[in-house]
């Protein structure tokens, strides 16, 4: 009778066994993912990385040799960036003494219910970041429908360079062509359009003593530069697809907005143009970042 009853439980525990070892498998992968969840949500969303380039390109003239760029982008104020993370960000442009500050879109996230005083406390922040030369920005499709853009950029120093340029000059008669394009993803105008105003004025210019000897364009969607001649430029940034808010080992970006489905990495040769995308400072759709810490980029530009 013992044995039996013995026979009777290792009947019963071997027919259990295939539910434990189910029971185990589902638990685990509930583990990882909570895991990873979490991970995204409170690691990946914190930090502040400085990425640095070294950009050499014989067009740039001498007086230029050594210029400093500090790229930012994609802050979305009022999603899980606000005061503190701006503070710390200024804190660390400041820190690598740029030449000059390009900034290129989605400052606020369109969620934000941006209020008179949140606007105040942006462009105040914002003006304690420091450029030996200048400071620009342009819109990206969050940034469009806030009617305090304009207020925030000249409170806190920016110049506007939506569809429009600028001349650099840095101790010397030579100079760089900065340009910019607003948001495609807005409005009725074609890039074409936009860019206009910079074709016609390099057009212009008969002598070529007199033309810049370096060109640079700033657009918010990457993708949108398969419309225009980008041999016109020997260096463009842009931001928007933040390099794949969530990338995964292999599989790469997983989250890839429209307007950076075709180029959405962090740097691409194509000829003689450099085209760079920052990965961005906040978060847009959902609030993740996998493999992907908040950054902004420093370019060192050289000729030699």
């Amino acid at each position: 009778m013992k044995h039996g009853k013995t026979e009777e439980i290792e009947e019963i525990e071997k027919n259990h066994h295939p539910l434990k070892k189910v029971i185990f498998i589902l638990f685990s992968i509930i583990l990882i993912v909570t895991s990873i969840l979490l991970y995204s949500r409170y690691i990946g969303t914190s930090g502040l990385y400085i990425k640095e380039y070294k950009i050499t390109n014989s067009n740039l003239p001498d007086s230029m040799h050594g210029l400093k760029i500090v790229h930012i982008s994609d802050i979305h104020y009022g999603r899980i960036t606000f005061e503190k993370e701006l503070e710390e960000l200024v804190k660390k442009v400041n820190l690598t003494k740029p030449d000059l500050i390009i900034l290129s879109g989605d400052l606020i996230d369109q969620d934000t219910d941006l209020t008179g005083e949140m606007a105040d406390q942006i462009s105040s922040i914002l003006k304690e970041m420091k450029a030996t030369i200048g400071k620009y920005a342009i819109k990206g499709n969050h940034d469009y429908k806030f009617e305090q853009w304009d207020f925030i950029l000249e409170n806190s120093g920016f110049i506007d360079l939506d569809d429009t340029y600028d001349t650099i000059y840095k101790g010397s008669n030579d100079y760089i062509l900065l340009s910019g394009i607003s948001t495609n993803l807005h409005g009725k105008q074609k890039i074409e359009e936009k860019i206009a105003s910079t074709e016609q004025y390099l057009e212009a210019i008969t002598d070529e003593a007199l033309k810049p000897k370096y060109k640079i364009l700033v657009i918010h969607e990457p993708d949108y530069i398969d419309d225009i001649n980008t041999d016109n430029f020997d260096l463009i940034l842009a931001g928007h697809s933040h390099n794949g808010q969530v990338t995964l080992p292999v599989i790469g970006a997983v989250i890839l907005p429209p307007g950076s489905k075709k180029y959405y990495k962090p740097h691409y040769k194509m000829g003689n143009t450099d085209l760079y995308i920052s990965s961005g400072i906040g978060v847009s759709t959902v609030n993740f970042r996998l493999f992907n810490h908040p950054s902004f980029n420093l370019y060192r530009l050289t000729n030699k």
